[in-house]
Order: C-alpha cells, then sequence, then structure tokens
C-alpha cells in the first residue's frame, strides 16, 4: 500500500523526461485503479477458495513487473500496461480484499474490526518511509532507479506471503449457510445497505486517489517544494496508521455505519478549509495530517459491516464488489483532476467536485440499512418477489 501511495512523486520527472502530460499520467494510474477494482472481485473469489497465499504470490510477481515495464517500457506502454494494468490487477491481490479475509477469519467476530484496524494502520506506515525514500532516490538517482527499487519491494510480498496460512476453513455461521458465490452476489445486490454503501465508497476513492497522485503537482503550482509533497505523502502515512487503528477501536465500541458517515463529512470540511486558505508549508500538512487520520479508517469499517451483514464464507468476493465502487471513484478522481487541470491549468474544479461527492457520500452512509441479510426484510421480501 506504501507503494501505491507514492506513485504520485513519479509525475514531474516523468514529465520532464518523456514528456507525459498530467491528464496521461492521471489516466495511467486512474487504469490502474480501475484495473484493480474490476479484478477484486475476481481475485476475492480465488482468495474465498483456495486460500491468500497463491493469490498473493502470483499477484506480487505481476505487481513487481509492472512497475519494471513503467520504468523502461515507454509513455504509452509503460504508463497503462505497467503502472496501469499490471500494477492494478498486482494491488488487488496485495491490497486489502484478500488479507482482509484471512485476517477477519483469524479473530473472533467481536475483534473483527479492531484486528483489521491494525492490519490497516501496519500497512499505511510504509508510506512514511516509501514516499520521503522515493524521492529522494528520484532526486539523486533518476525515476528509473526509484522504480526499480519500488518492484524489489513489490516482489519481496511474494516472500512474506509464505508465511501467511493456506486455504480458509468453511465459514459456520447463519448468514452464509447454503450460498454460493453468486447466491451470495445476487442477495447482496437486492439489500438496500449494502447497495447505499457501495456508492458512498465511490466518494472514498474519487477523494484520495485525486490526492495521491495530483496534490504533489498542486502544491508545486501555489510555490510548495516537491521535497514537501514527499513529506506530506509520509504525513498522511503515519497519520493513516494512528487513525486506522483508532477507526477499528472505535468500531468495536459504536455503529460502523455512522463512523463511516462522520469521515466522509470529516474528509469533506477538510478539503474545504484547505482550498478556502492559502496553502502553505504548514497548512499543507495540517491537511495531510487530517486526510491521512481519515485516510483508510473506512477499510475496517467497511470490511466489518459486510461481515456482520453477510458474513465471512464469500467475504473477499462481496467485499471486491464494494471495492469495485471505491476504485471506479479512484479513476475518475485521478483521471478527471489531470484532464482539468489541462484543460484550464487549474485544480480548482476537482477539489470543488471532490467537496461535492463527499457530502453525497455522507449522507448516503448515515442512512444506510445495516442489518443482516437474513434480518433485512427489505432483502426477504425482494427475494420472495423474484422467486
Amino acid at each position: 500500500m506504501g507503494l501505491r501511495q507514492s506513485l504520485g512523486l513519479f509525475l514531474q520527472p516523468m514529465r520532464a523526461d518523456l514528456g507525459v502530460s498530467a491528464s496521461a499520467f492521471g489516466f495511467a494510474l486512474a487504469l490502474q485503479n480501475l484495473t484493480w477494482g474490476l479484478a477484486q472481485p475476481v481475485i476475492g473469489m480465488f482468495g474465498d477458495r483456495y486460500g491468500p497465499r497463491p493469490v498473493l504470490v502470483v499477484c506480487a510477481s505481476l505487481y513487481a513487473s509492472g512497475l519494471l515495464l513503467m520504468a523502461w517500457g515507454g509513455p504509452a506502454i509503460g504508463l497503462n500496461i505497467g503502472a496501469g494494468v499490471l500494477a492494478g490487477i498486482g494491488i488487488a491481490g496485495c491490497g486489502f480484499g484478500v488479507v482482509l479475509g484471512a485476517v477477519s477469519r483469524s479473530v473472533p467476530p467481536e475483534k473483527r474490526v479492531q484486528a483489521v484496524g491494525v492490519v490497516s494502520a501496519v500497512g499505511s506506515v510504509a508510506t512514511l518511509v516509501i514516499a520521503p525514500l522515493g524521492q529522494a532516490i528520484i532526486d539523486t538517482d533518476g525515476w528509473q532507479t526509484a522504480a526499480l527499487s519500488f518492484a524489489v519491494v513489490a516482489a519481496t510480498i511474494g516472500v512474506i506471503a509464505l508465511f501467511i496460512g493456506g486455504k480458509p476453513a468453511p465459514a459456520k455461521d447463519h448468514k452464509a449457510v447454503a450460498l454460493n458465490a453468486r447466491e451470495a452476489v445476487g442477495r447482496a445486490i437486492l439489500h438496500p445497505g449494502f447497495m447505499a454503501m457501495t456508492v458512498a465508497f465511490f466518494a472514498c476513492g474519487f477523494q484520495l486517489q485525486f490526492i495521491t497522485v495530483h496534490l504533489p503537482t498542486y502544491l508545486g503550482i501555489c510555490g510548495v517544494s516537491t521535497e514537501l509533497g514527499a513529506i506530506a505523502l509520509g504525513v498522511i502515512g503515519i497519520a493513516n496508521a494512528v487513525g486506522s487503528y483508532v477507526t477499528g477501536r472505535l468500531g468495536t465500541r459504536y455503529r460502523p455505519k455512522q463512523l463511516l458517515a462522520l469521515i466522509y463529512l470529516l474528509r469533506t470540511v477538510a478539503i474545504i478549509a484547505f482550498i478556502w486558505f492559502p496553502v502553505t508549508a504548514f497548512s499543507t500538512l495540517a491537511f495531510a495530517a487530517v486526510m491521512g487520520f481519515l485516510w483508510l479508517g473506512v477499510v475496517p469499517l467497511v470490511s466489518g459491516l459486510v461481515a456482520k451483514m453477510f458474513g465471512l464464507q464469500h467475504f473477499n468476493t462481496l467485499f471486491g464488489i464494494v471495492f469495485l465502487s471505491h476504485q471506479i471513484g479512484g479513476f475518475a478522481g485521478a483521471w478527471l483532476g489531470g484532464v482539468t487541470y489541462d484543460l484550464t491549468a487549474s485544480y480548482m474544479t476537482a477539489w470543488v467536485s471532490m467537496a461535492v461527492v463527499g457530502l453525497c457520500a455522507f449522507l448516503l452512509q448515515w442512512s444506510m440499512d445495516d442489518r443482516d441479510h437474513v434480518s433485512s426484510g427489505a432483502v426477504r421480501d425482494s427475494l420472495q418477489g423474484t422467486i
């Protein structure tokens, strides 16, 4: 996760070396997010069936290959196929879905959200190291050497995966009995709360991917150094670790759906405040700290809601469907951010769009039906009508 959140550092050196435009770079990372989202349900099914180990080993190889291709494949193939498609598939297997499914199965239900929060927090710490280190390598040895270093880190995921458990045991909770993957997906789509959460998750991807890809360039426009942009990404990483852990703890005491809604609202307030006041080093680091604290706290909450509503037998698959919406939002945020900048020489349209989308997500998430699919009368009535 630290690697993918640091890829925005490559935009300016690739523009200088290869003439890559902001929209072309943004499209490649938008394609990565879309590929990640489309692949996540399919890879999740493999994880549900075969366990996390083989999925992680294969996808780590694809992740590393994509980063190598980004370095030496040229503007079109290197960016779109390497950083876009191959890295996107790699992240789908090495990121949250499969790993969080393994973690969720390994702890009792009352500790599930907290355990996922701990894993999300540890994953976030990497950005604090990788972003400044990546910028340092770019400054001293060039962006291609930095991409090679990123590929080596990605390859180690496959080695780490050898220590993760094998095929998961069948789930034993009432929410997953006698359902195959197709039936589980059908019930999820008919559940109004599941769909509200899925649509709201679009805003998360839209906001965060725009910041990941375009914040360093935006700071440069505002007269802030690129080094501070890398430090800001690192601050996001460490604040993210704290926020993920705290959110996981809170998720065991309060309703996850309301915590999710508040995260969307607070993010939106932070975005409005950041663009309202002059951009300085202090405001940049303060914004990074607030957004970092709220960055991936959504993950333990969303995963906890999926497990609560549908059990664990098809957790990876259903989490993958929710995450697809997140990645479609990421595609829009990364690409449209670059397009609006190329057309208007300003990112203001994208910032305003993030505020509007965030407010809509808050309203959807606050009002969602978070009952499990057995108890939800709306889903039961829909299924009876279908039959």
